[in-house]
């Protein structure tokens, strides 16, 4: 199974959180190595959905809000580097839409 193309990737998301460098849960230093800053979160979005949302998603859970997909996959940053990632979808029970929730490492070989 596949998401949808036109899946939200909310621009906040990255500049506010993933591409921020966090006390707990950093994710920045994470996709710095891949080439990725806060200089240029399109780009990020832009990767995210032509390289890992074409990707067959697993089901991940559910709660009252919605259903839970995961992503795993490579993403090829703009410095030529290659992060292993593990992304969260979700589709929203009350809107029928999907939104990136999450981008973690990919620990798993």
């Amino acid at each position: 199974m596949k998401l949808p193309p036109d899946s939200l990737i909310p621009l906040e998301k990255l500049t506010r959180y993933l591409l921020i460098r966090q006390k707990r849960s950093d994710k920045s230093a994470f996709l710095a190595r891949g080439g990725y800053s806060k200089d240029d979160p399109e780009r990020l979005r832009d990767d995210l959905r032509s390289q890992i949302l074409p990707l067959d998603v697993v089901p991940a859970g559910s709660t009252k809000f919605g259903d839970f997909f995961e992503i795993r996959g490579i993403l090829h940053g703009p410095n030529g580097k290659n992060l292993r990632v593990k992304t969260i979808w979700m589709r929203e029970n009350l809107r029928e839409t999907v939104r990136f929730i999450t981008l973690l490492p990919d620990k798993t070989k």
